[in-house]
């Protein structure tokens, strides 16, 4: 199988809600306008899009917008779940889709073995039509990969990159020393550490605001430009720390609102940010 690159900014996209439906008018402006801005490629039904408060239908909706509106910038579909043969028949009836690669996190609820956590990959990989995109958040899903199951997964041919929302910088050194899986910086504060130390990109939530200044970050440390680099991520630090103060994706969908871009509307159990927190947002934006 080719192998895909999976460097640059990734944005995991929102999903605009109008009412009860999704936005697409909203959500074809958005890819556009965060492409123009130095996008790299986009996320569809990732956890910061409420996946998993969108049924299939709209899934699969979502997803053919974004290939749309994205043109020849890549696209990643997020896929998660516990139950197997689901996820694999999800899988299948999405093939036809022109997927840069899949991000897929562990079976969340469950907290399976290791050996467990090799298997679920292995058979997905092997059925999967592009590479996967491992997605590490022990956070959501209630389970450490260990850097050998993360290592015996690198060796499969379709495993290629990770998220990486682990939290074990160890962890994360080790893998960039390893050098078969491209480490994708999954939380935004450490898109800074992860690059400098050899990361080919981030998948940045933050990047919906600010998307300039966050594709000129990535940009510069892909170059090895750090003290330039450093700048830019002191100027984006309070950005970063602001949006995620509330779950993730109030403060940005807040935020998007007060630009004119969507409805500031979430489905349950998400609710909207508070007045204080879309108020630090807007200042952080404002100080830029």
């Amino acid at each position: 199988m080719l192998t895909q690159n999976f460097s640059g900014l990734w944005v995991p996209l929102v999903t605009p809600f109008d009412g009860d439906a999704v936005d697409h008018g909203a959500l074809r402006r958005l890819v556009r306008r965060l492409g123009q801005e130095g996008a790299t490629g986009f996320v569809a039904c990732g956890s910061t899009g409420e996946a998993a408060s969108l049924d299939k239908a709209e899934q699969r909706a979502v997803l053919n917008t974004v290939l749309q509106a994205a043109g020849p910038l890549p696209v990643v579909m997020g896929v998660s779940g516990y139950h197997l043969p689901q996820m694999l028949a999800w899988m299948r009836e999405l093939g036809d889709c022109p997927l840069h690669g899949w991000l897929v996190p562990p079976p969340h609820y469950i907290r399976p073995s290791q050996a467990g956590l090799v298997a679920w990959f292995t058979t997905i990989a092997d059925a999967a039509q592009a590479p996967i995109v491992v997605y590490d958040i022990p956070y959501r899903t209630g389970v450490t990969l260990s850097l050998d199951t993360l290592r015996e997964l690198a060796a499969h041919p379709r495993i290629q990159s990770i998220k990486d929302c682990g939290g074990d910088a160890r962890k994360t050194e080790a893998l960039l020393a390893d050098g078969r899986l491209q480490v994708l910086a999954g939380e935004d504060a450490r898109i800074f550490g992860t690059l400098a130390a050899g990361g080919v990109g981030a998948i940045a939530a933050s990047a919906h605001l600010a998307t300039p200044r966050f594709a000129r970050l990535v940009a510069l440390l892909r170059e090895g430009r750090l003290v330039e680099a450093r700048a830019v991520r002191r100027a984006l630090a309070p950005l970063v720390d602001a949006v995620f103060a509330e779950p993730n994706p109030a403060l940005i969908k807040a935020q998007l609102a007060l630009q004119g871009e969507m409805a500031n509307t979430l489905r349950l159990p998400m609710t909207a940010a508070s007045a204080e927190g879309a108020r630090r947002v807007a200042a952080a934006m404002t100080a830029l």
